[in-house]
C-alpha cells in the first residue's frame, strides 16, 4: 500500500507531497520526503539561484532508478498560485509556460511532481531575451582530473578580478564547476555568448590545458573545456544548490575562492550541505549586488576578431 500522502507547510502555502517514502536515491536509501526536506533547509539559496528565472524540471518519476525527464512545461493541475513565465521556441514555433520560482513552494511542488535537478536559464521573466547572468562552465574532458579544474578556476579568477568582476563559484555537481557572473540585462544572448567565448580565449591564452575548441574530435581528452555555449539561448546548467541525479545524491554547490584548492565535490551531498548551509548561509547570497559590464569583453571579442556566432549554438 501506499504511503499515506504528506502536508507540507511552507510559509503561507500547504503543499501535499504524495508517496513521501518513494525511494529515490536506492544506493543511499534517501526518499521523496529527503529531498523535500533538503530543499525546505536550504530555501533561501535555491530560491535566491531560481528567482523569476523560467526553470527546466528534471524529474525522475520512480526514483533514479526509473527513467528521467526533462519537462520545460508546468501541466495542468498545478496550483492555482503557481507562476510561470511564457517563453518561445522559434525552431518549433512553440510556446511553453515554464515554472518562475518566487517563492520556497514552488520549489517544494516541483519535487512532489518528481523533480530532483532545477535547471534555469541566465535571463529572468521581465525580458526573457536579455541575461542577466554570465556562466562560466569549466568541464573537464574524460582524462582531465579535478585538480586542472582547480587550477584552472584559480587561472579564471584572475581575469575576472582584472576585469573588474565578481565571480561566484560553485561545484558543478558533477566532475566540473561553475562561475557566475552577475551582468546588466542590456545584451542579448549572441552578446553574452560572444563575451563568453572572448573570456575563455584569454583563460585559454594563459593556461595550456585549456580548450575552447568546440567539437569533441579537436579537443584533447585531458583538456579542459571552458564551455561558453552555456550561454546560448535556452541552453540551461543545474542552478546552486540543485540536487543532481547521481546515485550519491551529490549537490552543485556554492564555495568560496579560498576553498578551490581543498574542495571535493563528491562531500557535497543532500545530506551534507543542510548543515554547511545552516553554518555559513548562501555563499551567493550577494550576487545580485555585483553586476558587471561585459561591454569590455565585447571589445575583447572584437580585439579576437570573434564574429557573432562563433560556433554553432
Amino acid at each position: 500500500m501506499a504511503t499515506p500522502a504528506e502536508e507540507i507547510e511552507v510559509d503561507d502555502r500547504i503543499v501535499r507531497v504524495t508517496n513521501p517514502d518513494r525511494v529515490y536515491f536506492p544506493e543511499r536509501g534517501w526518499t521523496k520526503l529527503d529531498l523535500v526536506e533538503y530543499y525546505l533547509s536550504v530555501g533561501d539559496g535555491i530560491v535566491t539561484a531560481l528567482f523569476e528565472r523560467p526553470c527546466m524540471m528534471h524529474r525522475f518519476p520512480t526514483g533514479l532508478a526509473g527513467d528521467k525527464v526533462h519537462q520545460k512545461r508546468v501541466p495542468a493541475g498545478a496550483p492555482p498560485w503557481l507562476e510561470t513565465v511564457r517563453v518561445h521556441f522559434p525552431r518549433y514555433n512553440r510556446n511553453a509556460d515554464e515554472l518562475c520560482v518566487t517563492e520556497l513552494a514552488s520549489v517544494i511542488w516541483a519535487v512532489q511532481m518528481s523533480t530532483v535537478e532545477f535547471h534555469p536559464w541566465n535571463s529572468r521573466r521581465a525580458d526573457t531575451e536579455k541575461p542577466d547572468e554570465w556562466r562560466i562552465d569549466l568541464d573537464p574532458g574524460p582524462e582531465c582530473d579535478f585538480a586542472t579544474v582547480q587550477r584552472v578556476a584559480h587561472v579564471a579568477h584572475e581575469v575576472l578580478d582584472e576585469l573588474g568582476a565578481t565571480g561566484w563559484p560553485k561545484t558543478s555537481g558533477g566532475s566540473g564547476m561553475h562561475i557566475y557572473v552577475r551582468i546588466r540585462p542590456d545584451h542579448g544572448f549572441q552578446d553574452v555568448r560572444r563575451a563568453a567565448l572572448a573570456f575563455a580565449h584569454e583563460v585559454e591564452r594563459r593556461s595550456p590545458d585549456v580548450t575552447t575548441a568546440w567539437w569533441r574530435k579537436d579537443r584533447h581528452p585531458a583538456d579542459l573545456f571552458v564551455d561558453y555555449n552555456q550561454n546560448a539561448r535556452d541552453h540551461t546548467i543545474a542552478a546552486a544548490y540543485s540536487v543532481r541525479g547521481f546515485p550519491d545524491g551529490r549537490v552543485s554547490t556554492p564555495i568560496r575562492w579560498d576553498e578551490i584548492d581543498d574542495v571535493d565535490p563528491h562531500d557535497f551531498t543532500l545530506q551534507t550541505v543542510p548543515p554547511r548551509f545552516a553554518e555559513l548561509g548562501d555563499l551567493h547570497a550577494g550576487i545580485d549586488d555585483a553586476v558587471f559590464d561585459i561591454a569590455l569583453l565585447l571589445e575583447w571579442a572584437d580585439r579576437d576578431d570573434l564574429p557573432p556566432g562563433d560556433g554553432p549554438e
